[in-house]
Parts: C-alpha cells; sequence; structure tokens
C-alpha cells in the first residue's frame, strides 16, 4: 500500500502488461492500474476494489497489509467489472458478511445483477449525502452517465481528497503513483486519448458535472481516479481540461484518413493535403486499415477538419471505413467539420456513403464530396488539391 494523504492509502493493482481494454476496443500502449483505496480512519473504509483477474492478489494484500476484519465498510464508485469486479470474491473472504456497501440506487441494481446474492447490504446514497469515518467525512456526488448510470465519486472531507472513479483518469502504468513524478508529456497524451475513446459522448454533462462541483466550493488539493496517476500537484489542472474538452475541443488543424485498394485513394488524399497547406492548413494523414483505431478517434477528437476517403467496394465503402464511421457516430462529436471522397470503377458510392454518414454524425458538410474514376490522372489531381483548398477555406469559417 502506498498512503497518498493522512490515513489515506491506495491498495490497487498495477497492470503494466494490459494492451487493450473493454476487449480489444480500447488500445493501451502504456498499461494501466486499477485504483482501490483504504480509508483508516475511526471507521475503515475501503473504496472500490479492482478487476475480477487480479481478485486474490487484491484481497490477499489487504488481508497482510490491514487484516480483511478490520474493514468496516465499503463504498462502490462504479460497478463496472475493472473496479468492482473483485467484490464477490471479497465479501466471501470478509468475516462481516453484513458489511454495509455505500453506492447509488443504479449501482445497486447493477452490482446485484454482476453478484447475486442474499448478503449484499446497501446503503444507496445520492449527491449530497455524507458518511463520517471519524476524522474525515465521506461525501458523495452522483456523476450519472459519466459514464455509467451508477457512477459517482466520494469526497473526504478534511482531506481536500476527491476519489473520482473514471473521471479524470488514464489508462496509464508510470514510474509513479503521482503526476508530479512521471513523464507529464505521457500524462497528458493518456488523459486525453481516454477522455475522447471513453468520455467524448457524454461532453455536455461532464461540462455541467463541473460546473456543479465548482459551484460547490470544496477545496480540492488531490484528485485520486481509478485508473493512472494520482493528481496532488495543480490537481484542478485535469479538471480544467476536461472543462475545455468537454466544449467542442478542437486544435484547429485537420486530418485525412483513407482506406484504399490500389494506391488511387492514396493519391487523391495526398492531393487534398497538398490544397489544405496551400491554404494554410496543417494536417496529418493516416490510413484507417494501418492505424490503431482508439489513437485514430483521439486524432479525430483533436481536428476540427476530417476528410475520410474509401474506395467503392460492393456500393459501399472498405470494412475499415465502415467501422470508423460507424465509431464516429457513437461518439458523438460536435463543431467538426467534414468531407467524403474516394476513388472508384463503376458505381462511385463510397464518397456519398461517407459524406452522409458524417451529416449523421452532427458534421458540418463541405459541399459535394469528391469522386475520381479509376487511377486519377494529372487533372484528376488537380482536382483534388482545388477540393482540399475549397475545404481548408470553409473549414476556417466554421
Amino acid at each position: 500500500m502506498i498512503e497518498i494523504n493522512k490515513n489515506i492509502y491506495w491498495c490497487g493493482i498495477r497492470d503494466w502488461e494490459l494492451r487493450h481494454f473493454h476487449g480489444h476496443e480500447l488500445s493501451t500502449h502504456r498499461g494501466s492500474s486499477y485504483n482501490s483505496y483504504l480509508i483508516k480512519d475511526n471507521t475503515t473504509v475501503l473504496v472500490d476494489t479492482v478487476w475480477e483477474p487480479f481478485k486474490e492478489e487484491f484481497v490477499n494484500a489487504l488481508d497482510r497489509e490491514v487484516g480483511l476484519g478490520s474493514i468496516d465498510a465499503i463504498v462502490i464508485n462504479h460497478s463496472e467489472p475493472d473496479h468492482a469486479g473483485s467484490l464477490g470474491y471479497l465479501l466471501d473472504r470478509l468475516p462481516n458478511k453484513s458489511i454495509p456497501i455505500y453506492c447509488t440506487k443504479n449501482g445497486a441494481d447493477i452490482i446485484g445483477r454482476y453478484f447475486p446474492r442474499e448478503d449484499l447490504n446497501f446503503k444507496i446514497v445520492k449527491t449530497g449525502d455524507t458518511f463520517s469515518t471519524g476524522e474525515y467525512e465521506l461525501v458523495f456526488v452522483e456523476m450519472q452517465m459519466i459514464h455509467w448510470p451508477d457512477s459517482m465519486l466520494t469526497y473526504v472531507k478534511g482531506a481536500a481528497t476527491v476519489l473520482s472513479n473514471d473521471a479524470f483518469g488514464q489508462h496509464y502504468a508510470g514510474i509513479s503513483m503521482f503526476n508530479d513524478e512521471v513523464d507529464e508529456c505521457e500524462l497528458y497524451e493518456e488523459a486525453l486519448k481516454y477522455y475522447a475513446n471513453i468520455l467524448t459522448p457524454y461532453s455536455a454533462l461532464i461540462k455541467k458535472k463541473i460546473e456543479q462541483i465548482r459551484s460547490l466550493g470544496l477545496p480540492i488539493e488531490m484528485i485520486a481516479p481509478s485508473h493512472g496517476v494520482i493528481w496532488r500537484k495543480d490537481p484542478m489542472r485535469i479538471v480544467d481540461k476536461y472543462y475545455e474538452w468537454s466544449q467542442d475541443y478542437s486544435e484547429g488543424h485537420a486530418v485525412i484518413i483513407y482506406d484504399t485498394m490500389y494506391n488511387a485513394t492514396r493519391s487523391m488524399a495526398d492531393a487534398i493535403g497538398v490544397g489544405l497547406r496551400n491554404q494554410g492548413v496543417q494536417y496529418k494523414l493516416f490510413n484507417v486499415s494501418a492505424t490503431d483505431q482508439s489513437d485514430l478517434l483521439t486524432e479525430i477528437f483533436k481536428a476540427k477538419g476530417v476528410i475520410i476517403g474509401s474506395c467503392t467496394v460492393n456500393n459501399t465503402v472498405l470494412r475499415a471505413t465502415a467501422g470508423l464511421l460507424d465509431e464516429i457516430k457513437g461518439h458523438r462529436y460536435r463543431g467538426k467539420f467534414g468531407a467524403g471522397f474516394g476513388s472508384y470503377g463503376w458505381s462511385g458510392e463510397s464518397p456519398k456513403t461517407i459524406s452522409a454518414s458524417l451529416e449523421s454524425s452532427g458534421f458540418k458538410t463541405a459541399g459535394e464530396p469528391l469522386g475520381i474514376r479509376y487511377s486519377p490522372s494529372e487533372s484528376d489531381l488537380a482536382q483534388c488539391a482545388a477540393f482540399g483548398e475549397s475545404f481548408a477555406q470553409q473549414m476556417k469559417q466554421q
């Protein structure tokens, strides 16, 4: 265990080898951690557990370090298996079979479905409810749909510490558990990726929740999430970043994303890039089939303009492009400007399919999409460059 504040301890698991999360949906190039916390006060409280594959290691360490019989209560901020997955095993090992479990109403429902057992002693809490542990007082704040219906955070009054669960976390196993002792560039890269891939759909809720928390006027000197490092130096910087990211965020550049069979669409992408550059718009270029999709979604989150191309096959787009368009729809980006393009042989549906998908996902689009038959000629490439110039001019006006 690591003492992170007076009588508050990190007692989680660092997963150095993790490379995919949520099944294989999210890439985790730098591993992760499952952060559980123990408050050793007059009442000893465990806040969250760890992912089920680590249940024995986790519970054995608790027993060795503090003794399972000394735990008086459990707080479950979020019942997703990477946080509450060890709860059932822990309850089996605890001598107190009726230990109180503090969670939201939705949390109790979900926990009961994951662990259908008769000895669950729920204490349902809502925003503003408190629980005194002695020197400290726990204040509960619901974080509904950030990012599950049951989510909440626990504020430790007297320690000015927020146990924030998924909010403000990162899939990151660094050299330390504290933000001032790790590579800050790596840390913010992973924090942004976490937000872009997991929390973007809930940005409007996040903005309102941050405003609500700020209005409470609570002193916050430490933010301890359930993944990654603990923010103990200038912790409100990550809150400010979340507030910025929640408001139609972009860094002003464009991304060109393409898929291709025989490099015709790739040639179009390069020429479109020339047009963007001619108008002073910086851009990045990615092959969707050769790029990690979690990283690609992060790049889309950062971009103002998103230009997607695919050749036409079976009257639609290539499969990697289809998957990306579906992901874009689910992420509910706002404030983005988009366009579709692609090569084709005879039917030529892909540019319009892409453009229509972007429009249905909330993007403003740049007029008619661009389609070129077979391998583009010099005049075709000039047309692509003009398409890029027009896109850049329109994007600047958005």
